[in-house]
């Protein structure tokens, strides 16, 4: 008779009823899954001395490779996953969440502030554990979270706390009571809000760095400067954060060094030195630095620059590793426009520049130009089509608009206070120089989960709101600076980026096309009601401590806020004359509170779209250090299924048509408009919609752009539209691979594991790199192909 060893080491004979009624039991409430076909495949997996652990994890892949049929299979698996993390925690004797602290401290993770508090507080915090709230989750955020969000034994590997635990853990660790800690802890594990992944990592551990942004002023044109600059970097890679830095001042290529009478060799081997060094430092082993670099449209190196991501030319000038801005000038775009002349400049010649910005940056540009101090001179037009080249091949060179975002921001209400770059996802923007490192904390609401009775909550996002503004703001002072300039930036400026997701949700459960009038309406409006709601939160936090130390250098201090840069008026205009009083009495205590951020990974936690983005596709691959997940439109199954359209024939189709059904006959013209996918709905549309709610937006927004087909031409309008409409910033410019993985059947019929049946064409999203089979399709030119495909969705987890 066949036996199993169970996880205490004992072994007992094989008992198929077990199997099934664990399976069973899982399936609660649960009225589209077949909890024996689950079993069934678990049972024929059994072998003598097979473990129960290895029993539960063939069941959890054989629900988790259901899903692509049916979404409730995501819920299933998950409970099944809950299931196998309870036991692996209860195995090692931990049965409460105080236990859970003291072992994690007792194996060197947990600080000492934190486990006094659980100590002094454990009654009400055990208590408080909503072991409930895991059936919130899916499948594949609840993988992300086991995989590498809970705290793991350094010896067995073997994870110490829950999924409730950890969300009461990081809340504890953000708060001073009890009282605090639990309203905090039922925010979280409503997965209506999360911090960002910086905070959830190490939030109560021996090393709280956590923030999730840091933007560095360029270096000074020295030696000791450019290395200096090396060690912050990777300190500050160390403990997570991702890394925006400049390098407008460093001496371009061909420029006199007067102490040895050489020549400088330029920026691109000094950013060569620090793509190694980037990759190298990883974050705390839990995922590998990354880093943007911001230059100036008018520095000379900057066609060097353009090219430092390509896969062809010289090895020795190209790096990977970095991700690449362009810090563009309202001047620049004008002389595209006018198809004029545009100077390069060394900056050893023209240090001045760099920290100017609007008529100063024009006037001081132009005199640089009639005393004949450029470098060289290029056509306007010829390298603004380099930089959509860059794009289109690579995904890189991101658009970011020098002026509007000086002069939009808070933090620029003073001479001298000068925003020189964004951050890695472009959403921070923030005021730097040679003693401030800008920091920003971030956390996003969850739009999808404040629906009440088919309408949004908008009582719901106010509450939420004032919750996350305040967990933020805490942060600040919780948090472990690894430079100093860091803690003096943030400790003077006190930013937070309140940032969204879920948004695409929303639209589905309330049946509304994506660029639809009444969708660009709620968008907007929700927008509004978050700034509102932050600014009073931040006022009423200036009343009870006081405004931060540069209140008096912000526009807010002189009654300007973040719509009237944008010539907007908002709504209930009484309303906001009344804060706006109430913030000239009092302050604020943070100069700036909403950023959009990727939230690539805490989405996927939430079990939401992410952030303000269309939907990719509505049957898509991820692949994630977690491993691949195959995932399909829940929303659009239940609408099929309603129509009794969804069939192994219609799983077929979608997946012959990559996930768009808008070649599904079947489908009625309203279905088809609501379930577009981000390559279906118009581009301007997108941009229109950052535009509006831009104006609510103190920061910035990671605003994707997708171009099935990118050609030079449709992108030069498409960026010069963005800029026109006044956006901040621009992400990457996402496109379709070149060529198209062979075309089969979507197999379900197995269930094998949580992957995608072989040559599957889902829409992927890790970096361009042509698939194991493919057949060519010489369909874009080079120039039109993009290397960036949407394969990398954690790209961005620096940020979220």
């Amino acid at each position: 008779m066949m036996r199993v060893r169970k996880r205490n080491g004992s072994s007992e004979p094989v008992d198929l009823n077990k199997i099934v009624r664990a399976v069973g039991r899982c399936c609660a409430g649960l009225t589209r899954v077949d909890a024996l076909r689950v079993s069934t495949k678990t049972i024929s997996g059994l072998y003598d001395g097979a473990t129960t652990r290895e029993l539960d994890s063939l069941s959890i892949q054989t629900a988790a490779a259901l899903i692509v049929e049916e979404p409730e299979y995501a819920r299933l698996s998950a409970r099944l996953l809950d299931t196998f993390i309870q036991k692996e925690v209860s195995n090692q004797e931990i049965h409460s969440f105080s236990q859970s602290v003291a072992a994690g401290h007792k194996h060197g993770l947990i600080a000492d502030r934190l486990l006094q508090f659980v100590q002094a507080n454990a009654r009400k915090l055990n208590a408080a554990v909503d072991a409930s709230r895991n059936d919130l989750f899916e499948y594949f955020g609840l993988r992300t979270v086991y995989d590498r969000y809970l705290l793991k034994n350094p010896q067995t590997r073997e994870v110490i706390e829950t999924p409730q635990d950890f969300f009461l853990r990081v809340a504890c660790a953000l708060t001073d009571t009890a009282k605090d800690a639990i309203e905090l802890y039922r925010l979280f594990s409503s997965l209506e809000y999360l911090p960002s992944s910086p905070t959830l990592f190490n939030a109560g551990t021996r090393h709280e760095q956590l923030s999730s942004c840091f933007l560095l002023d360029s270096p000074s044109d020295e030696l000791e400067s450019i290395y200096r600059k090396y060690t912050d970097i990777a300190m500050l890679s160390k403990f997570s954060g991702g890394i925006g830095v400049a390098y407008h001042r460093v001496r371009a290529r061909g420029s006199l060094i007067r102490s040895t009478n050489g020549h400088s060799n330029g920026i691109v081997p000094w950013l060569k030195t620090l793509d190694a060094s980037v990759a190298a430092v990883n974050q705390g082993g839990k995922r590998k630095g990354a880093c943007c670099v911001y230059l100036e449209t008018w520095h000379a190196d900057i066609e060097d620059f353009l090219e430092l991501r390509d896969n062809t030319g010289d090895e020795a000038r190209r790096t990977h590793n970095l991700n690449l801005a362009n810090w563009v000038s309202d001047l620049f775009m004008r002389r595209v426009e006018a198809d004029q002349e545009w100077s390069l400049f060394d900056p050893k010649t023209v240090p001045h520049l760099t920290d100017l910005y609007g008529e100063a940056f024009e006037r001081a540009y132009a005199a640089a130009e009639a005393q004949g101090l450029a470098a060289r001179k290029v056509k306007a037009r010829d390298l603004y089509a380099r930089m959509m080249k860059t794009l289109a091949q690579t995904g890189n060179g991101w658009m970011t608009f020098k002026d509007i975002s000086n002069r939009k921001s808070n933090q620029t209400g003073k001479d001298g206070n000068v925003i020189h770059l964004s951050n890695l996802c472009t959403e921070i923007l923030e005021v730097t120089n040679a003693s401030e490192t800008a920091v920003c904390n971030l956390g996003s609401l969850n739009l999808g989960r404040m629906l009440s009775d088919g309408k949004f909550d908008f009582e719901r996002l106010r509450v939420n709101v004032q919750l996350a503004i305040r967990q933020l703001d805490r942060v600040i002072d919780l948090n472990y600076y690894p430079i100093p300039t860091a803690a003096a930036s943030n400790s003077r400026w006190r930013p937070v980026g309140l940032g969204l997701m879920g948004l695409q949700d929303v639209f589905f459960q309330l049946r509304m096309p994506f660029d639809a009038p009444e969708a660009r309406a709620l968008s907007k409006k929700i927008s509004e009601e978050i700034y509102f709601s932050a600014l009073t939160t931040s006022c009423d936090l200036a009343e009870q401590h006081g405004p931060h130390q540069a209140f008096s250098e912000t526009r807010a201090a002189h009654g300007e806020l973040q719509f009237d840069a944008w010539g907007v008026v908002p709504e209930d205009t009484a309303r906001w004359a009344a804060l706006r009083e109430r913030i000239q009495k009092f302050g604020l205590r943070n100069s700036l509170m909403i950023a959009i951020a990727p939230t690539a990974t805490i989405a996927s936690i939430a079990g939401c779209y992410e952030c303000i983005e269309p939907q990719v596709s509505n049957l898509f691959k991820r692949e994630t250090l977690s491993g691949d997940f195959l995932q399909v439109n829940k929303y659009l199954v239940r609408e099929l299924q309603a129509l009794g359209l969804w069939n192994d024939a219609m799983r077929s189709k979608l997946k012959m048509s990559e996930g768009s059904v808008q070649d599904l006959t079947e489908l009625p013209a309203e279905l088809k408009a609501i379930y577009r996918t981000a390559w279906e709905v118009p581009m301007r549309s997108l941009i229109d919609m950052a535009a509006d709610r831009g104006a609510f937006i103190d920061q910035s927004q990671s605003l994707n752009l997708f171009v099935e087909a990118p050609n030079i031409g449709k992108m030069s309008s498409m960026y010069f539209y963005a800029w026109q409409k006044g956006l901040k910033t621009t992400y990457y410019m996402r496109s379709r691979p070149a060529t198209r993985i062979t075309k089969t059947t979507v197999d379900t019929s197995h269930g094998q594991n949580a992957s995608v049946a072989p040559n599957m064409p889902v829409a992927s999203a890790a970096p361009a790199a042509p698939a194991p089979t493919v057949t060519a399709e010489p369909k874009y030119t080079e120039a039109e192909a993009l290397a960036c495909s949407l394969e990398n969705p954690e790209m961005c987890e620096a940020c979220q």
